[in-house]
């Protein structure tokens, strides 16, 4: 090989891998709404754990990916440790249906079907057909798959340049004498582990051992012992995914590895005994893409059937390599950067973190309501602790979403973490509400301030309403109702127009001498935060309408519910206008 052999050998490579990774992205795209559901279904069932490792990565191509997903799941707290055994399982069999597609480019024949099915020539087809979504679609769902399209097109191109690059080399003495050196099965394994290690696929790898194979001499047993480390250095990228992690995230790395490594020790030390033993004549004969798939895969179904008996036994090996300090707790990250890896789990963990803003949020507000009438010194200084835990849940909140939205979330998505941020922003706020509501509480003590008998009338009447509206609001958050959130807007139409009618009072009140003006100063506080608790509400109601797959402009809605027109508003409307009617 001369100088640009070389070159065009390594920009075939550069290209396959960036053509697997583009793929992979598009897969992951593409499933990524599925995911979440599937994940909800792990249970100690092993066997559907199994299942679930083989579908997802027969999906999106990459048992690293998946593994590193584990690593994030486990280490937030969303899975067991013992839900991921079966898992990692099913990883090491759904990741041979890469080598499955490239071994059909040793297809050769004449008659169009054989020549349509080799991925040379579909993989043209796949390229037009990948460019025309990707540029002409606004379908995010049909760019997702022109993507996958277009990345399987250059990774077959990149092939095609491997190959075009070391052709001849069989005939090369130096490289057969590299290959029969690499025939060492310990050898064998250390160069597939190095080699997949540098790259962090095993699916590439073999792809690229795969390209190798048509056009040199590789033999089995070349094949074999490097076929094998490159499944031990696929688990470099979950070992990297867990630096920083809790124990049992760190264990499901180990595991990952243990598989690996047990597999290798296993298959190697048979294929040791076996030539000692046994003339293994066709070792010495050349392998083709279809026998590197084949090995690849038979040495995965193998291993899962030989260790899944033993499951429990590797989990527990696991944890004898990562022991962890005694009484240490296993610590619960809010949110875990490694889920970028699968954004629509990622996005599904912040949901689940702002639905416990939510309830904080509604447990603030309610207690201050309570906190007007009857103080209670240990109610207040929950609200003030929970205050602070919702400052704490915005931050984290923001800056993860804000992060996440770098990492390729679809079009659904997208839309759903804008809302998100949206939803967190008024939950904050109205954490800040009941603060000052306590604050005014603590000021109605402390003067020992007091409202005239039909003011505290007109004030439980606004209580009511507004314990109806929070509870609303929330639970058609928690439950994605966009039905139930219908119902928040016109509440929210009654309590400021009951706000006006209290001032209104309040103000007559005054001019008959009825009321102090220290207590009316109070009295006015308190509506205005009535009145922003209620608007709070009234906007996430609209985030939850429009994750629910209404897109809509915020302000043209709000004209839209509230024209004559609109029946069913109106309807709503005066029902709860009867409801919280001041006497």
């Amino acid at each position: 090989m001369d100088f640009f052999s070389v070159i065009m050998l390594l920009g075939g490579v550069a290209l396959f891998l960036f053509g697997m990774d583009v793929m992979s992205a598009g897969l992951e795209k593409t499933a990524g709404s599925r995911l979440e559901i599937i994940l909800r279904n792990v249970t100690s069932n092993r066997l559907k754990a199994f299942a679930l490792g083989v579908g997802i990565t027969s999906i999106i191509q990459s048992s690293s990916a998946v593994t590193v997903m584990l690593v994030g799941l486990v280490n937030s707290g969303i899975m067991k440790l013992h839900q991921t055994v079966g898992v990692i399982m099913g990883t090491n069999i759904g990741t041979t249906i890469t080598a499955w597609i490239i071994s059909l480019t040793g297809l050769t024949g004449e008659s169009f079907i054989v020549r349509i099915l080799n991925p040379n020539n579909f993989s043209m087809i796949f390229a037009v057909i990948g460019i025309i979504c990707t540029m002409f679609s606004k379908k995010v769902k049909r760019r997702n798959a022109g993507e996958i399209l277009l990345g399987f097109a250059v990774l077959m191109a990149g092939m095609a340049i491997m190959r075009s690059a070391i052709s001849g080399l069989e005939s090369n003495e130096a490289f057969r004498n590299i290959m029969v050196t690499f025939s060492n099965p310990l050898l064998g394994v250390l160069i597939g582990m190095v080699f997949t290690c540098i790259i962090q696929s095993s699916s590439a790898a073999v792809g690229i051992l795969q390209t190798l194979s048509l056009t040199t001499s590789v033999t089995y047993a070349t094949a074999i012992p490097v076929i094998l480390g490159m499944k031990i250095g696929t688990c470099i990228t979950a070992l990297l995914a867990s630096i920083g992690t809790n124990k049992n995230a760190k264990r499901v790395a180990a595991i990952h590895i243990l598989f690996n490594v047990i597999e290798a020790i296993v298959f190697v030390a048979v294929l040791y005994i076996l030539r000692s033993t046994v003339d293994l004549a066709f070792l010495n004969d050349t392998v083709s893409p279809v026998s590197i798939a084949i090995i690849h895969s038979l040495f995965s179904i193998a291993t899962s059937i030989l260790l899944f008996p033993f499951a429990n036994q590797l989990e527990k090996l696991a944890k004898l390599a990562i022991k962890g300090r005694k009484g240490e707790e296993t610590k619960y990250e809010l949110l875990d950067e490694r889920l970028f890896g699968t954004p629509v789990v990622a996005l599904a963990q912040c949901s689940k973190l702002v639905i416990e803003m939510g309830i904080i949020a509604r447990d603030s507000v309610l207690l201050a309501l309570q906190m007007i009438t009857k103080y209670d010194e240990k109610n207040a200084e929950t609200i003030r602790e929970n205050e602070e835990s919702l400052d704490e849940y915005e931050d984290k909140l923001n800056t993860y979403l804000v992060k996440l939205s770098t990492h390729g979330l679809a079009g659904d998505e997208s839309w759903k973490s804008s809302e998100l941020l949206h939803v967190i922003g008024d939950l904050e706020r109205m954490g800040d509400h009941a603060l000052n509501i306590l604050e005014l509480a603590e000021e109605i003590r402390d003067n020992e301030i007091s409202f005239t008998e039909i003011a505290m009338t007109d004030l439980v009447i606004a209580h009511s309403a507004l314990v109806e509206i929070v509870n609303m609001a929330i639970d058609a958050f928690i439950n994605g109702d966009d039905a139930a959130a219908r119902h928040v807007e016109p509440l929210e139409e009654v309590i400021d127009n009951l706000t006006v009618k209290m001032r209104s009072r309040h103000i007559e009140r005054l001019q008959k001498g009825e009321c102090a003006i220290e207590p009316g100063i109070i009295w006015s506080d308190l509506l205005i935060n009535y009145e922003r608790v209620s608007d709070h509400c009234s906007n996430i109601a609209i985030s939850v309408i429009q994750m629910g797959g209404e897109s809509m402009d915020m302000h043209g809605y709000l004209n839209g519910i509230r024209s004559p027109e609109n029946a069913e508003f109106g309807s709503m409307y005066n029902a709860y206008n009867e409801k919280y009617k001041l006497d």
